[in-house]
């Protein structure tokens, strides 16, 4: 099992960056595929990024595509989420997510993942 914990969210402006990180616990991070989701107020949770454990795979979700660049250090068992031109919409709590299931595609992850942050919350001022 891996523990998950979210670091880098708050306010930030309309068109702005912020980056996540998330720090994973055991020593068996490099073999878990990562990921985020986010929940928006009233919303259901939503997929934002994946990163399978060989890097050789990144999906987004179409919604931050091209804003959004997920990516993982082994080294450093942290995984990473670059949030660019942000917009009021991206206003959200984000979870980091690791699963131990191995796919080729990062796509598979988009159905869900086995282990979870507690979240960090992203506010967007428009």
């Amino acid at each position: 099992q891996v523990q998950l914990v979210e670091s880098g969210g708050g306010l930030v402006q309309a068109g702005g960056s912020l980056r996540l990180s998330c720090a994973a616990s055991g020593r068996t991070f490099s073999t878990y595929a990562m990921g985020w989701f986010r929940q928006a107020p009233g919303k259901e949770r939503e997929f934002v990024a994946a990163i399978t454990w060989s890097r050789g795979s990144t999906h987004y979700a179409d919604s931050v595509k091209g804003r959004f660049t997920i990516s993982r250090d082994n080294a450093k068992n942290t995984v990473y989420l670059q949030m660019n031109s942000l917009k009021p919409e991206d206003t959200a709590v984000y979870y980091c997510a690791a699963d131990s299931r191995i796919y080729s595609s990062a796509i598979n992850y988009a159905r869900g993942m086995e282990y979870w942050g507690k979240g960090t919350l992203v506010t967007v001022s428009s």
